[in-house]
């Protein structure tokens, strides 16, 4: 009679998506104050000052870089709060150096 190999049992994680068990803060709350200008190689991303609501840094205003469509008065959902993003340089919108 031939043995049968025995495959070690993989654990699966119950968060569900691969690269999640990253994500480990909560959520926190951020108001969009203003807008500040467009960046990224076609103007495709706004950069924001939004005013964190709760966590721990809450009552803190910092740039954000958003895509999509935003304007003053929306709440974004964001992961940390640590991380804030640069300065634009130039005011050039849409990429076009004219």
């Amino acid at each position: 009679m031939a043995k049968t190999q025995q495959k070690p049992k993989q654990q699966q994680s119950q968060s569900g998506t691969k690269g999640s068990e990253k994500i480990l803060g909560a959520v926190v709350p951020a108001l969009v104050q203003e807008i500040i200008g467009r960046t990224g190689f076609r103007g495709e991303i706004t950069q924001v000052k939004a005013l964190v609501q709760a966590g721990r840094d809450e009552g803190r205003a910092m740039r954000r870089n958003v895509k999509g469509p935003v304007r003053p008065g929306d709440i974004l959902m964001l992961r940390e709060t640590e991380i804030e993003a640069r300065r634009i340089k130039s005011q050039v919108s849409k990429g076009a150096y004219t």
